[in-house]
């Protein structure tokens, strides 16, 4: 008797493992399929932009959008005539910001974050201020870095 009961629990845990492999082998590609593979960012040591900046001071604002790698950047031009890049990424929910130079502001619609001119934090719920970005021309080319490159 003991032994058939030995039988039976050796066949009931091989059949619970079988059912366990089978389910894995099932459910696991579904699960890969449906995550998204991790990619890698290209880096970009500098951008050129595909606008000059004639460009950018016929815009009723005197700002345009650029993409620099998987993220937005805005560049417009100063009071004092220079040109200025930013991230364009709001650093409290990823918003899109907006130049606003009737406010002398760059302003997160939002939750109404307002960074200086320089991309620093004024008000509102942002924690960090905007990345800034380096710009270079070079005749009516317009070059935009990350960092200090």
């Amino acid at each position: 008797m003991s032994g058939e009961k030995s039988r039976r629990g050796f066949l009931e845990a091989a059949l619970s493992g079988s059912a366990l492999l089978a389910m894995v082998a099932v459910f696991y590609p579904i699960y890969k399929y449906i995550t998204p593979p991790k990619l890698a960012e290209a880096k970009l040591s500098q951008l050129k932009l595909s606008f000059s900046r004639a460009d950018i001071e016929s815009e009723p604002k005197k700002a345009k959008y650029f993409k620099y790698g998987r993220s937005m950047g805005i560049i417009f031009l100063t009071e004092t005539n220079e040109l200025m890049a930013l991230s364009a990424t709001c650093t409290h929910l990823d918003c899109t910001v907006q130049h606003r130079p009737d406010l002398g502001i760059i302003w997160c619609s939002c939750h109404n974050g307002r960074y200086g001119m320089d991309g620093s934090n004024i008000s509102g719920p942002p924690p960090r201020p905007l990345e800034p970005y380096q710009v270079k021309e070079v005749g009516e080319t317009i070059f935009v870095s990350k960092g200090d490159s």
